[in-house]
């Protein structure tokens, strides 16, 4: 490919990046030709000639015409690279629209899970290092921590420090089934008042944690059943 028909590629993707009118001074920087500036203006010019580029007003840089993207695209550009680039940009993006659904699904089940057992439910979120967690005012209002100032911040101390409760749920022989860790059984002395169940859940290559807290006075077979339940839907073998 000739210098000339080198700038009119610079001025084309530059063009197709910025938006901008490219000038001379640009090309020349921005691309490293290792020409004089005059040389890159006479260049332009003949581009301007051919009606290859035009400038769109007084004192502005050029920008490509119909007739110039054309010649782009027939003669200069290398497709197998671009193709390249093109799956690696969207496979990028197919894996940040899977996370944000299953982020979506998350807060569907740990919401419908709050609802349907009075009780915090959480759930670890992918790509995020973070859990989220619904209904704490469904147990700060149970007469076990309504009548406990010093219970009722224990628990809220945990849950709000992220870290510390996923370390926890890490700490725990749990599996996909459903394990119940009642009172004592909990190896964190401030939520000792209260009973968890958890299990892992899977759901379009992501793992992580989901479950519920409450009072050790829980229905536990109910919000058993309740957690399996939102599972399965979860992990797309029930729908929602």
């Amino acid at each position: 490919m000739d210098r000339k028909s080198e700038i009119l590629r610079a001025i084309v993707k530059h063009f197709i990046q910025t938006a901008e009118p490219v000038g001379s001074k640009t090309i020349l920087v921005s691309y490293h030709f290792s020409v004089s500036p005059a040389t890159i203006r006479n260049d332009m010019a003949t581009l301007e000639k051919e009606g290859l580029i035009y400038q769109p007003y007084t004192s502005a840089g050029r920008v490509p015409t119909d007739e110039g993207y054309r010649m782009y695209v027939d003669e200069m550009v290398d497709y197998e690279a671009e193709k390249t680039k093109a799956l690696v940009a969207l496979k990028k993006i197919i894996t940040e629209y899977k996370v944000e659904k299953v982020r979506e699904r998350i807060y569907d089940a740990v919401n419908l899970l709050a609802r349907a057992t009075g009780n915090v439910s959480f759930a670890t979120v992918p790509d995020n290092e973070r859990t989220f967690f619904l209904g704490l005012s469904n147990v700060l209002k149970q007469p076990e921590f309504a009548n406990d100032n010093i219970r009722a911040s224990q628990v809220v101390e945990v849950l709000e420090n992220d870290d510390y409760f996923r370390r926890l749920l890490k700490k725990l022989d749990t599996d996909e089934s459903i394990k119940i860790f009642i009172g004592k059984e909990n190896i964190l002395e401030q939520i000792q008042s209260c009973s968890l169940m958890v299990t892992k859940y899977k759901r379009d290559g992501f793992k992580g944690y989901i479950g519920l807290l409450g009072p050790t006075r829980m229905n536990y077979p109910f919000n058993k059943a309740i957690l399996e339940e939102i599972k399965h839907m979860f992990e797309g073998k029930k729908n929602f």
